[in-house]
């Protein structure tokens, strides 16, 4: 496969699931009317912003696509956390379950933290991309944790 098909399937796959996933919950979106803490961006902020940490995370699994670096545990720890990322605003959302969401971005956090590791291991660039999108989750399980008492 040519690397500009590498590098545009592995682009698309997340910004296509985020599209999708960003559809779903277009009904039940209520940031808005919640009572929100010091620091938090406007809602319009939020699909910008993961639509380019979406395109970050494709281009470093693209790196390591197109370089033939990626191996079963790659595969999966980056699928793994994408089918995580993917979940996350539909229980925070649509089913309004904040602790458990919480928690998801716990879980999103640590397989983020994993990815990475395993991606600098094959290529630094690649770990490096996925910098942004950590400190992201990290802000974001800030934003989640104080709508934990409504």
């Amino acid at each position: 496969m040519s690397k500009l098909k590498i590098y545009t399937k592995s682009i698309l796959v997340p910004v296509a699931l985020g599209g999708i996933v960003g559809l779903i919950i277009s009904n039940f979106l209520d940031y808005t009317s919640l009572e929100k803490p010091f620091l938090s961006p406007p809602s319009f902020v939020f699909p910008i912003v993961w639509t380019i940490l979406y395109i970050l995370m494709g281009i470093s699994y693209g790196i390591l696509k197109s370089n033939s670096l990626v191996d079963s545990n790659i595969t999966l720890i980056y699928y793994s956390q994408l089918f995580v990322n993917v979940l996350w605003p539909i229980f925070f959302f649509v089913f309004k379950w904040r602790l458990f969401a919480f928690l998801w971005i716990i879980l999103l956090i640590a397989l983020v933290i994993s990815m990475i590791i395993q991606f600098y291991r094959k290529n630094k660039i690649s770990a490096l991309l996925q910098i942004p999108y950590l400190l992201w989750l990290l802000f974001a399980s800030y934003l989640g944790g104080t709508f934990l008492n409504p």
